[in-house]
């Protein structure tokens, strides 16, 4: 077959993601990065959902997951960070992240929010340099005074096979 003998249309790009919620997701990218635990806290509205599967298809509810933290469970997970009372980040790890193919997957006027979809590879370095990487799913609401975290959804590469520690945000 030619390549002139399309029988199908050719996939549409996503929507690009505006410079408002692209200099949101840097930022808690950022925050996470430098340990900065209770503003990166602030980011995430009352109806948080920070979920990190063991498999892409999971449902959490019914199967274990790496992380699944509502904004109760998030404010437990940064309280304790933020004792640096964790053996599993005595030293604590050093870390840089990059977020790429940023893509607007979902938007929702009604509910003002808009679901992102990106790509990530962080740089951790504790002892020795790992390399994570996967597909970030963030969902961010407007409000009035600026962007909050409805969702992130973290899908490793590596989900499913032996994982380290996640004593840290991913």
């Amino acid at each position: 077959m030619s390549t002139t003998d399309r029988t199908s249309p050719a996939p549409a790009a996503l929507p690009a993601v505006g410079p408002g919620i692209t200099a949101f997701l840097h930022l808690e990218a950022r925050l996470a990065d430098e340990a900065r635990y209770s503003e990166w806290e602030q980011l995430w509205d009352d109806d948080a959902l920070y979920w990190v599967p063991m498999h892409p298809d999971d449902d959490p509810r019914r199967t274990l997951s790496y992380i699944y933290d509502n904004r109760r469970r998030i404010h437990s997970r940064v309280a304790q960070l933020n004792t640096g009372n964790r053996h599993a980040q005595t030293p604590p790890s050093v870390m840089r992240r990059l977020l790429t193919n940023m893509e607007v997957l979902e938007q929702d006027e009604e509910a003002g929010t808009v679901t992102v979809g990106s790509n990530f590879a962080l740089f951790e370095y504790r002892h020795q340099q790992r390399v994570w990487a996967g597909r970030v799913i963030h969902t961010v609401r407007s409000h009035p005074d600026g962007h909050r975290l409805v969702s992130k959804v973290v899908h490793l590469v590596s989900a499913g096979g032996p994982v380290e520690t996640l004593a840290f945000l991913i």
